[in-house]
């Protein structure tokens, strides 16, 4: 097996502690390798940094061990050629499992060139990725608050989401507030109903019928202030997301903001994760197979067998099935008419997945060659495929005993 590296080192990375080993292989063929054990606080990284140049290392080599591989790479990334690996991607042969032949395993198959480098992006898109991700756990935790206070009026048998599409609304808003104050009746409360929702007055008046108790208003003071604080960080987060956004960055989201389904909001969390330059991925497929975006392959004697997605990037895959739910209810839109011609046969979760790999290839192109988006309808697959939807129905006519000609019409 040739030899790709002839001077690196392999880490393997823990909480406390980061075991090194530095492997030189001269011109003849002998190897030598020198293990050393440093700690993970600064000072000891810039030790270790220091031993790894001395030593002449050029290529460095760690698992991705949780977050602890992150301050270790940022000590190294400006010094030395730094690679992530997969830690499924390097296990060790069995019985063999201790930390120092952890990192001399690792050294050992960088020298040969057999890991393949994780993508870690540079350190302005990790922080905006630090920035989206975060606001869209306060996204998820302010849906699990708004269910808490369902369930609390649930309890009070005041059945405001039963009338009210959004119980969260202006209108809703004023009405639960109304409620913790205790001072109003059930008209006065429905009175307060906004806009469309007047037209529903008589049916607020009943919904709003309930037994109130100060247990009640408490958790529902608790909630709605809790909701505003969350609403507040979120809007904290989309101010900061747009000033650490870079031009090139801020472009891309703009252009990704074109494909029915993605909003500002999705768009920065698609630029996040896969940045703007798309120099990185060879193909669309190679991003959408980094993503977890295609069917896995599952061969086995000559046959197909079930080939689920793989993980990919979480963050990443739950911002696209949101945005192809969004993308299916888009009217006269090339998505939608895909949406339904696989919903049909292939269900709609299977369905969702397929319209989300979709808007991750035209993104690909978009943010590539810096093209403006262009829908091709929902009747696209229609005229495509003309003659395969009308051959079937001419030939059931025919097995009835018609005689079918079709003249097209002008």
């Amino acid at each position: 097996m040739d030899m790709i590296y002839p001077h690196c080192a392999g880490l393997d990375v823990h909480k406390d502690s980061v075991w090194a080993c530095v492997r030189h292989m001269s011109p003849d063929g002998k190897v030598r390798q020198e293990v050393r054990v440093f700690g993970t606080a600064t000072r000891s990284l810039l030790e270790l940094s220091d031993w790894l140049a001395q030593e002449g290392v050029t290529h460095v080599a760690m698992e991705s061990t949780g977050v602890y591989w992150k301050p270790v790479y940022n000590v190294l990334e400006d010094r030395l050629d730094t690679m992530v690996v997969n830690a499924r991607h390097i296990k060790n042969v069995p019985g063999r499992k201790t930390d120092c032949k952890d990192c001399q395993w690792i050294a050992q198959l960088l020298q040969y060139g057999l890991l393949t480098a994780s993508f870690v992006p540079r350190r302005g898109q990790r922080d905006l990725r630090d920035l989206t991700r975060q606001r869209a756990q306060l996204i998820q935790e302010r849906s699990r608050v708004a269910n808490r206070v369902q369930k609390t009026l649930e309890d009070a048998n005041i059945k405001l989401a039963s009338v009210a599409s959004d119980a969260l609304g202006a209108s809703g808003r004023a009405i639960i507030r109304a409620l913790i104050d205790g001072d109003k009746t059930p008209e006065q409360m429905a009175d307060l109903a906004k806009r469309r929702l007047r037209e529903k007055i008589p049916q607020l008046k009943e919904a709003l019928r309930g037994t109130v108790t100060d247990h009640h208003r408490f958790m529902l003071r608790q909630l709605m202030d809790q909701i505003d604080r969350l609403e507040r960080q979120v809007e904290d987060f989309d101010r900061r997301i747009e000033q650490v956004m870079s031009p090139l960055e801020q472009k891309a989201t703009e252009n990704l903001d074109q494909i029915p389904g993605i909003d500002v909001r999705a768009a920065q969390n698609i630029v996040a994760e896969i940045g703007a330059d798309m120099s990185r991925f060879p193909s669309s497929g190679h991003l959408c197979s980094w993503a977890g975006m295609c069917p896995g392959n599952h061969r086995s004697a000559g046959k197909r067998k079930k080939g689920t997605m793989n993980q990919g990037n979480r963050w990443l895959k739950r911002t696209l099935m949101q945005c192809a739910w969004a993308a299916s209810r888009t009217k006269s839109s090339y998505f939608q008419g895909q949406y339904r011609r696989l919903a049909a046969r292939r269900g709609k979760k299977r369905a969702a997945a397929a319209v989300a790999h979709s808007q991750l290839v035209v993104a690909y192109h978009l943010l590539r060659d810096g093209t403006e988006y262009q829908d091709l309808g929902a009747n696209h697959f229609d005229t495509l495929a003309e003659s395969q939807r009308t051959a079937p129905l001419v030939k059931r006519l025919e097995k009835l005993g018609y005689r079918v000609t079709l003249d097209k019409a002008a």
